[in-house]
């Protein structure tokens, strides 16, 4: 059986690690070079790395951080940001990322995704989707959550696996920094029309969201949290005992 996997999320401005609530008040954490070290060393099976205003502010994602991150950690690292052709896919890949997110440029250029994976493999391009409901349906959000694309969220994950993402990272801006638990009504909608890899992120508080997502949705792979990890109110060592005591598989 494959194993569940936990993913700590670093999010990146100036430098450094933020975390806020519902993409907004966003509050100083650490280095990020040092955090993921730490989370390597703690049991970690993969690292996201997201320049989260990279895509507002217009400008390319960071890339020394990344390359010394990348020279001191050895899980799968995700990185994402400001993602807007192959030739970003392609530095971000060099300065030793295994996987790139994409979102806001997928958005802008829907062709992205299939010349990427032409490139470089299904297996290196996710999509990465900030959703939010909106009149009544899953609405996908660009820039960071802050632009309200009138997309219908569903159809528009699908059509990016079928262009050749690889892996899906569900962004619930409903219930992110909330810590009520994952939004499990929007990842069975999304992970009951892909055959990828998705990954929840948005909402976990405790141990025992995690427990809920891997049993009530069993198709989903993945645990994505942040603030949580962040500030120590759940050691992933604990977490992965957890589950090993609730049967879920994962990887101690």
């Amino acid at each position: 059986m494959i194993t569940k996997r936990i993913i700590p999320c670093l999010d990146v401005k100036n430098g450094r690690v933020v975390k806020g609530v519902n993409f907004e008040g966003l509050g100083d954490v650490a280095s990020p070079v040092e955090l993921a070290q730490y989370y390597s060393s703690c049991g970690a099976d993969e690292l996201v790395f997201y320049d989260i205003t990279a895509s507002a502010e217009g400008r390319s994602l960071f890339t020394d951080i990344l390359t010394e991150t990348a020279r001191k950690v050895f899980i799968p690292l995700t990185v994402g940001g400001g993602i807007n052709t192959v030739d970003d896919f392609d530095r971000v890949l060099k300065c030793g990322a295994d996987k790139v997110s994409v979102n806001s440029g997928a958005i802008r250029n829907p062709d992205l995704i299939y010349q990427a994976a032409k490139l470089y493999g299904d297996q290196c391009v996710v999509i990465s989707a900030d959703v939010k409901r909106q009149d009544g349906e899953f609405r996908v959000y660009a820039k960071g959550g802050r632009e309200d694309t009138g997309m219908e969220a569903i159809s528009w994950i699908k059509r990016c696996v079928d262009n050749g993402a690889g892996e899906v990272v569900l962004n619930s801006i409903d219930t992110d920094g909330v810590k009520q638990g994952f939004d499990l009504e929007m990842l069975e909608a999304v992970s009951s029309v892909v055959n990828v890899p998705v990954i929840a992120s948005g909402g976990a508080g405790k141990i025992e969201d995690f427990i809920t997502l891997f049993r009530t949705l069993p198709k989903v792979d993945a645990g994505l949290a942040a603030s949580i990890f962040h500030f120590g109110e759940v050691k992933i060592s604990d977490l992965k005992a957890e589950m090993a005591k609730a049967g879920i598989p994962t990887r101690v």
